[in-house]
């Protein structure tokens, strides 16, 4: 039978949700998204050029000038064979539907490998589903249980058939029992118990890239459940498309790089100039300038600032513009919104502008994943160098990416009032219990990811509750409006940015930004909302650093106040306090927004 796999999902969930070894469920199948060397030819698909992504890349991957192509469009055909994606079926062990119920109240079906199956995918006439549980480590490898060794013990050869006994209708691990017909059986739930190893050592199986595609791995394997959340963490780099390219020299260079990555003296730049449009495109510069920039663009020198640095000067540059200003530019039109269309008292006077992006690109990337612990870019949007990440491709040269069009709302914070409210002794406290929590998660985790400190918790939680409200008028549902958050206090510049956008059209309707001019209504309803929580006062009176529940990042925020869904939270969900932004049950003297709700 075809090792392969049919089905559909969309261009975006190729980047976020489905990409390379992720888990899936399609309609008669259960498979794993396969690594780009199966995808089709780079020919046939579609570029995408954002010169700044590309360089963020290099650095994470050590690719040399990493390109970004899109997922093949289900519309597209090649020949009578559409440009698809291949998926191959995974796992190898099922279980059969047909179960044999006892008399007490215990339901047994068989485990059998795919080898048993006949060519219609049945065992024994009987219909077939594939196995809930696999095994997989923090590394990104996935692979099926070996079964017999589970139930045996490594020493023991024996053959005879497995049975699935379930207990109540739960489905849950305690009453699960993987049985053999020899009479030995053990509980599953004891596949979860990780310090005895039930599972074995991981092999490095990487089946998305092929059955030959195993690398060394020590780490124990664990029990994984294939549609759980924590099967597949995608590592997403995301920038906006801003006007600044860089300069001229470099721009040129980027342009020519198919040509002059070869070059590494004057030698290969005289050659090349021999060809008349390299020699006009490079006549501006010296020789100097052009083998210089050549260098850097080798090895990713130009342009290392932080991705969200970029993107919060480009923002604060906007001149006023309001009423008949028409965009010109495409891909991003931003416009400082006049104080007085939008600022009704002097209520909000720590909020410094609002602007509008009338316009907006975005382009996602997907360079690797992690299984059941997730990895999350710093307060920059950039991920740690040397963090480990499972390979989509077995020698990547390229990677998958989309572009989402759409508009924006900015909100920028006074940097007098930030600093003015920093120096309270309440905030001090709250931040020190914040980072406690912090502090603690680290200890559990094993992770040197600093505190991202006081101002990013709230300006974090001000973005989530400013996502309710304007979720209630501009038009698009809350999951659909995404965040990006910019704290730099170097430079005493913060702000928050609520955007949407769509891969499938030119952009959105404009209702996200049309609700800029309601700003004042917006926050006064933001705050409202959220001084008082149903799961008050448990909710308000958590403290990260003494918590026993495990919310070690949050302070006041859980999923009746603060919590969005994780599609538009850039942080999972993660660094959030009510508590900073308005007053709460029990702590008054740590808002931002004190006396407002």
């Amino acid at each position: 039978m075809s090792n392969k796999a049919d089905g559909q999902i969309r261009r975006g969930q190729v980047i976020t949700t489905y990409g390379p070894g992720a888990l899936i469920d399609l309609p008669k199948e259960s498979a794993i998204v396969g690594g780009l060397d199966t995808w089709p030819k780079v020919s046939d698909l579609q570029e995408i050029i954002e010169t700044r992504l590309t360089q963020k890349m290099q650095l994470m991957t050590g690719v040399p000038a990493p390109r970004l192509y899109a997922p093949p469009p289900d519309t597209e055909v090649l020949g009578k064979f559409p440009l698809g994606i291949v998926a191959w079926r995974f796992p190898e062990w099922f279980v059969v539907q047909d179960a044999i119920d006892d008399s007490s109240r215990t339901r047994s079906r068989r485990l059998v490998n795919r080898r048993a199956l006949d060519d219609k995918g049945r065992f024994e006439g009987k219909s077939v589903v594939a196995t809930r549980f696999v095994r997989a480590c923090v590394k990104g490898h996935v692979d099926d249980i070996d079964w017999q060794q589970y139930v045996h013990g490594i020493e023991d050869g024996c053959k005879r058939p497995l049975w699935l006994d379930e207990r109540g209708t739960s489905g849950d691990l305690a009453e699960l029992n993987v049985r053999c017909e020899c009479k030995k059986s053990r509980g599953l739930y004891e596949a979860t118990v990780i310090e005895a190893n039930p599972l074995g050592t991981c092999r490095g199986a990487r089946p998305w890239l092929g059955k030959n595609s195993r690398e060394d791995c020590k780490l124990p394997s664990r029990l994984l459940i294939r549609t759980a959340s924590n099967a597949y963490f995608p590592q997403v780099v995301s920038v906006l498309s801003l006007p600044d390219r860089g300069t001229a020299v470099e721009r040129v260079v980027r342009d020519l790089w198919d040509d002059l990555q070869i070059v590494d003296d004057a030698a290969d730049l005289s050659l090349l100039k021999k060809k008349p449009k390299i020699a006009e495109r490079l006549s501006p510069f010296s020789n100097e300038e052009i083998l210089t920039t050549v260098e850097q663009v080798k090895h990713g020198k130009v342009g290392d600032k932080p991705v969200k640095q970029v993107e919060l000067e480009a923002l604060l540059a906007a001149p006023e513009g309001f009423g008949d200003d028409v965009p010109v530019d495409p891909n991003f039109h931003a416009r400082r919104l006049p104080a007085g269309v939008w600022r009704k008292s002097t209520r909000y006077d720590g909020i410094e502008a609002v602007i509008q992006l009338h316009r907006l690109r975005e382009v996602l990337a997907l360079v690797g994943f992690t299984r059941l612990e997730a990895v999350t870019p710093d307060i920059n949007g950039e991920y740690e160098t040397d963090v480990e990440r499972a390979q989509i491709a077995l020698e990547p040269r390229w990677f998958p990416a989309v572009e989402n069009r759409g508009e924006g709302v900015f909100i920028q914070l006074r940097a007098a009032a930030m600093t003015s409210w920093a120096k309270r002794p309440g905030v001090q406290r709250r931040v020190e219990s914040l980072a406690l929590g912090h502090a603690r998660w680290m200890e559990d985790r094993k992770t040197k990811r600093l505190f991202p400190g006081g101002p990013y918790v709230l300006l974090h939680t001000l973005s989530h509750l400013l996502i309710q409200s304007l979720a209630m008028r501009c038009g698009y549902p809350a999951s659909s409006i995404r965040e990006r958050v910019y704290a730099d206090p170097d430079t005493e510049r913060y702000g928050v940015l609520l955007y949407t956008g769509s891969p499938d059209a030119d952009g959105t309707l404009g209702g996200l930004v049309a609700e800029a001019r309601h700003m004042e209504d917006h926050l006064t309803q933001a705050l409202r909302m959220s001084a008082l929580c149903s799961n008050d006062p448990i909710c308000a009176q958590h403290e990260p650093g003494k918590s026993f529940e495990g919310r070690l990042l949050h302070g006041a925020a859980c999923h009746g106040c603060a919590l969005v869904a994780e599609t538009s939270c850039e942080m999972r969900n993660d660094y959030l306090d009510r508590a900073l932004v308005v007053p709460v049950l029990g702590l008054a003297d740590a808002a931002f927004f004190a006396g407002h709700a």
